[in-house]
């Protein structure tokens, strides 16, 4: 089981910080958890091809955790040439009308699916790839799921619980992914919330949203849908999370001696491996362990 972060940012335009992604590898799946913009560029840094992906958890449909997952399903399709399975597809209503929006006829990409599936110069290429017979057009497997739900995969299972964030205008999940080699839980975005603490009871690794310096919300409705680092901090140690990692961070946190800053502060709320979450880093499921002296 690999852990890696993708883009650990926010809407906020950024070269440093993608928008939100997450992709964790088990056995023979690579599982991505939201893809929002640029987190594909990073997908591909590390050196996972768009066709080895098994299956998309999407947490809520804010752009900036769903904006790359036409680029992921498109690019996996065209270089996948008939050869891979369809892309499984999770997340909360509407994800179905927003795939058909896309994909399925008079939707977004639908002249693009047209021409890529009827023109010989594409067609050529997808037999240049090792295609056969009539090429055809993506048809994702597009689950809706609700709350307490479970998908069962080859060895593992991810559970979606509701969250704090942005409703009822929007339907936002938290997950849990569980396998004989550890556990995962990603909070998508949330505010402090009862369901998150039980979700991820005892886990070890939450990648969870940091989105501002406590004390600092906008509103209350902001301080109910975001979570502040001394909210993160008690979540982590009521929960007994073995590792908390900070994502979604916003540059108000993101600043020289603001980050340490941060951290001091937590670590003296939350007693575990505490870590600064960063693009296309790695976090070790069973906690971080010193490298040899040279």
């Amino acid at each position: 089981m690999r852990i890696r972060l993708l883009g650990t940012g926010t809407p906020t335009p950024s070269l440093h910080r993608m928008c939100s992604g997450y992709v964790v590898e088990i056995g023979e799946d690579v599982i991505v958890f939201d893809h929002g913009f640029g987190a594909h560029h990073r997908l591909l840094e590390l050196g996972i091809p768009p066709s080895r992906v098994t299956h998309f958890f999407c947490s809520h449909l804010h752009y900036d955790h769903m904006g790359d997952y036409p680029r992921l399903l498109l690019t996996r399709w065209d270089q996948g040439a008939g050869k891979i399975p369809e892309l499984k597809v999770y997340g909360p209503p509407p994800i179905k009308d927003v795939t058909r929006a896309l994909f399925e006829a008079g939707g977004a990409f639908w002249p693009d699916l047209v021409a890529r599936t009827e023109h010989m110069c594409s067609v050529s290429i997808y037999q240049a790839r090792g295609g056969t017979g009539a090429r055809k057009k993506p048809v994702p497997e597009v689950a809706e799921m609700r709350p307490n739900d479970v998908v069962e995969g080859k060895g593992w299972s991810v559970k979606a619980v509701g969250v704090a964030h942005f409703g009822p205008q929007l339907t936002s999940y938290g997950f849990r992914l569980d396998s004989p080699e550890g556990s995962f839980v990603y909070s998508g975005d949330s505010g402090p919330c009862a369901s998150m603490e039980r979700l991820a009871k005892d886990c070890d690794v939450l990648v969870h949203m940091c989105h501002y310096i406590s004390g600092t919300a906008l509103c209350e409705e902001f301080a109910e849908s975001c979570m502040g680092h001394l909210e993160l901090a008690r979540l982590g140690q009521k929960a007994g999370v073995k590792t908390l990692v900070l994502t979604h961070v916003t540059e108000q946190i993101d600043q020289v001696g603001v980050r340490e800053r941060v951290l001091r502060e937590m670590s003296e709320i939350y007693k575990g491996n505490l870590v600064f979450g960063e693009d296309c880093m790695e976090i070790p499921v069973k906690g971080p362990a010193a490298a040899k002296l040279l």
